[in-house]
């Protein structure tokens, strides 16, 4: 097990997973950007990082992030907004290739709220709250905020947090769909590992490549889908990972999955 930290972030291996612990607790986890920037980066390193099969984030039992901090908006014109380290590194996490877990108690506004619904799991703890408040400052959300509900919940729930700012409690997002679990907020670190742990433990390329057709469909229409989902799963069939796993099942024993 390896530690390493910036002032904000935590980021500790548990095998094959790393673990990111959002660490600001005097600011409820608000997202600054050496924050965002901190995620970015050791997203990216675990993408690179072949021993590194699933990602944990969480930012503890009291706050997942109450959101941006204020000041990263304010004196923003248009055009600079558009070319800031915040909204670019908003992107980066969204786009990180390899699956990630989100452990979310307490607070999970805005930005907050944003982050956790770019990850692929979200596991909430009983206290947790969802919101998109920043229709309460006089702007809209800017990192998905009035579209990664709706791939989750539908039209209905997006469009109250879009245009009314309603907050949703944990009980209530399990309920629309929004997260896929809840359990006990002093559990939710071991949760959200024990979550990526499971899948880590499957056929790490597999599990990428799932990941890249799945969010496919947000992009594309259905037969445009399929057709990628096609291509992707040909591009696994010649990887040695799909011949262990089919030997392994044929000989009726756990595979030994290589990444390869």
């Amino acid at each position: 097990m390896t530690v390493s930290e910036n002032s904000f972030v935590k980021a500790e291996r548990r095998g094959a997973v790393m673990l990111l612990v959002i660490d600001r607790p005097a600011a409820r986890n608000a997202l600054n950007p050496a924050v965002l920037a901190k995620l970015a980066e050791e997203l990216a390193a675990a993408d690179q990082d072949p021993a590194i099969h699933a990602v944990a984030l969480t930012g503890g039992a009291k706050n997942f992030s109450a959101g941006a901090d204020i000041d990263t908006l304010a004196g923003h014109s248009p055009a600079s907004y558009l070319a800031s380290p915040t909204r670019r590194a908003f992107e980066a996490i969204f786009r990180a290739e390899k699956p990630i877990v989100a452990g979310v108690a307490g607070f999970c506004l805005g930005g907050g709220c944003e982050v956790a619904l770019s990850c692929d799991l979200i596991i909430a703890g009983d206290n947790a709250l969802f919101g998109q408040p920043e229709i309460n400052l006089g702007i809209i959300p800017g990192a998905g905020g009035t579209q990664l509900w709706r791939e989750r919940t539908g039209a209905g729930p997006q469009v109250e947090a879009a245009l009314l700012g309603h907050i949703v409690d944990a009980w209530t997002a399990r309920r629309i769909g929004l997260v896929d679990e809840v359990v006990p907020a002093e559990r939710i670190v071991e949760a959200t590992v024990d979550k990526a742990l499971a899948v880590a433990s499957k056929a790490p390329l597999a599990s990428r490549t799932a990941k890249a057709a799945l969010r496919g469909a947000g992009a594309m229409n259905l037969h445009a889908a399929l057709t990628h989902e096609i291509g992707l799963m040909a591009g696994l069939l010649g990887t040695e990972d799909a011949q262990e796993g089919t030997r392994a099942f044929l000989e009726k024993r756990r595979p030994q999955y290589q990444g390869r």
